[in-house]
């Protein structure tokens, strides 16, 4: 019914519909070789889940026996004792102290999705324990990323006598020092990668500190703080906290929030976080949270909310007010119980979502004008793009940093500066750790500042280092990018034609998701489609029509390319058959759900 499995390509190593160059310079592989081929038609013949299914499963490497819990990935399953964490016990008994005797306690957050995930998570809990504890999200520009000595001495001023940070604090020595210093106590919950040396703190709940074992290091922040209130909660039932005035909060309720900051953290998708992921989509579609409900209503979400509607949809107007406007204003919508308050504060964000765009737009031409000139004309030039500029809006520069990442498929940071000091964000590529080299570059004496993780990380530089810099990152990251640029793959998990390209179809593709970081979406090839009609729209996209050989039509997207080889190749291939690859989406236009295909590469028929 449409699905070709081109199973005679695993059992050799021709390329793809022997595709061996394709438009964007790429190789087409089968994601499958012979042994995961036959993991595939076990899958299939045991479990009987249809043949495209079972071959998205075994090219994940889902081992046969695991295939149902794979299918459905449970909280029960998945979900850790929270004590496997290092210092979680400390944790929970010191904040579950804070709520027996009443202490005012200050949740101290990130301004992005995973820091208002998680300090909305936590302030909820600890509201339904019977605290009104106060939350603080730094402004990006003037407080800058994770807790700051002026904003701990409001606190402190405040009563505040327990410091709970979120998505932060794992390198906030002197901030943390100094809430110690006036007498303090701090609990740190957070996911960034750790040095040798940690902060003064009651306890610091850090998967990745050197001394975990829990083997939870792809949980983002929003996940930990799940992780602490299970730990939490427990803790306060054991002590007869909950009664039937006081009862327990429904934390599978609070799962759309964990979800949200999952996915929008771009953290592997894989055991507990895929649970997080799929059970938060459900909880989401109950539209329970005035905000989200809100929000998804001025986003204009149709249909039931899939992974890619928390990423590029709920996600970027969350992180619009931490960006160019209020940082607080995402908290804020997630926490209100009053639908007016959800829809006025949506309408906000919607509108800086759009200021932001505008904003990014002018620094990116700016800085892809810089990037091509140190790449040069072949695109061979420097391994890691380094882009700057003089009064970049500092809130847009990570995106800047990730549209440069997609176009010269290289690590890139983009460095806002304000007189002699600008600070910057990296995104990275697959298989190039970003975080690992912003922190030696810290030791090293080249940054005021500076982490993250392996695929996104912030810095602070002085204008004078910024030749050291780039020099540092080039030799540092030079080895892996040129191993990852040497791959030069497209992986393809099976072939179609525009009428096996279904709705039932996609059902049963979502059933291996959700899709993302660590559990890449599918990606399928359409042999020989002819293209009837190309044309761009919008902000530098490409939309096309495909036609099957039986006349069936399958409409298709590609998004930021018409200036790119991909889009060229597809404007100018109108009338003609070609290869073309991507993954599909559902599209719901006046009650009627139909099947479109987003471009990731094209190529010739031979």
């Amino acid at each position: 019914m449409g699905f070709m499995p081109f199973v005679n390509i695993a059992l050799t190593n021709r390329p793809f519909l022997s595709v061996a160059r394709s438009a964007t310079g790429r190789t087409w592989r089968d994601r499958l070789d012979v042994r995961a081929s036959q993991m595939a038609l076990a899958i299939a013949q045991r479990h009987f889940v249809p043949d495209l299914v079972a071959r998205i499963l075994a090219g994940r490497g889902v081992d046969i026996d695991d295939v149902p819990a794979f299918l459905d990935p449970t909280i029960k399953a998945l979900l850790p004792d929270p004590d496997t964490l290092t210092d979680m016990g400390g944790a929970v008994e010191r904040v579950a102290a804070a709520v027996t005797r009443g202490e005012q306690v200050a949740v101290f957050g990130d301004y992005d999705v995973d820091g208002a995930t998680s300090t909305a998570l936590l302030v909820d809990v600890l509201r339904a324990a019977g605290l009104d504890p106060f939350f603080h999200i730094p402004d990006r520009i003037f407080e800058g990323y994770g807790p700051n000595v002026n904003a701990i001495e409001q606190l402190a001023a405040r009563g505040v006598t327990l410091l709970i940070t979120v998505d932060c604090g794992t390198t906030s020595t002197e901030p943390l020092a100094a809430a110690r210093r006036l007498g303090l106590d701090v609990v740190v919950i957070d996911h960034h990668q750790a040095g040798e040396h940690l902060p003064d703190a009651n306890a610091i709940v850090n998967p990745n500190r050197e001394d975990d074992l829990s083997g939870l290091g792809h949980l983002c922040a929003v996940g930990l703080v799940f992780v602490t209130v299970v730990g939490l909660v427990r803790k306060l039932r054991e002590m007869g906290h909950w009664t039937g005035d006081r009862p327990a909060p429904d934390l599978l309720a609070a799962l759309d929030l964990v979800a949200l900051g999952t996915v929008a953290d771009v953290v592997p998708l894989k055991g507990l976080n895929r649970a997080f992921v799929t059970k938060g989509l459900i909880a989401l579609r109950r539209r329970q949270r005035p905000g989200l409900t809100a929000l998804m209503d001025v986003s204009r979400l149709d249909g039931p909310p899939r992974p890619w509607h928390l990423g590029f949809l709920l996600g970027p107007r969350i992180n619009a007010g931490g960006r160019i406007g209020d940082a607080t204003l995402g908290t804020r919508l997630l926490l209100t119980q009053d639908p007016a308050e959800a829809r006025a504060i949506a309408a906000e964000l919607d509108r800086l979502n759009t200021e932001r765009q505008a904003v990014e737009q002018g620094i990116l031409a700016d800085a892809e004008a810089e990037a091509q000139a140190a790449m040069g004309i072949a695109g061979d030039g420097a391994s890691t793009v380094v882009v700057s500029g003089q009064g970049w809006h500092p809130g847009v520069v990570g995106l800047v940093a990730s549209r440069l990442k997609e176009r010269f498929n290289r690590p890139a940071f983009a460095i806002a500066f304000t007189g002699e000091t600008g600070t910057g964000s990296g995104r990275s590529i697959q298989g190039v750790d970003l975080g690992k080299a912003v922190r030696a570059a810290v030791e090293a004496g080249l940054l005021v500042k500076g982490g993250g993780h392996a695929m996104a990380a912030g810095l602070t530089v002085e204008k004078a280092r910024l030749g050291d810099l780039r020099a540092f990152l080039e030799n540092a990251l030079a080895p892996d990018v040129a191993k990852a640029a040497g791959e030069g793959t497209l992986t393809i998990d099976g072939a179609l034609t525009a009428s096996g390209a279904t709705p039932a179809l996609l059902d049963q593709v979502a059933k291996a998701g959700p899709f993302g970081a660590g559990n890449p979406e599918p990606v399928f090839a359409f042999p020989s489609h002819r293209l009837t009609y190309a044309e761009t729209f919008g902000n530098g996209h490409v939309r096309a029509r495909l036609v099957a050989g039986d006349g069936t039509t399958l409409k298709a997207v590609a998004f930021r390319c018409a200036e790119e080889p991909l889009g060229r190749a597809i404007l100018n291939a109108r009338g003609r058959n070609l290869h073309v690859a991507g993954g599909l989406d559902m599209d719901h236009w006046q009650g009627e759900a139909r099947v479109s295909l987003r471009v990731r590469d094209v190529a010739e028929v031979g």
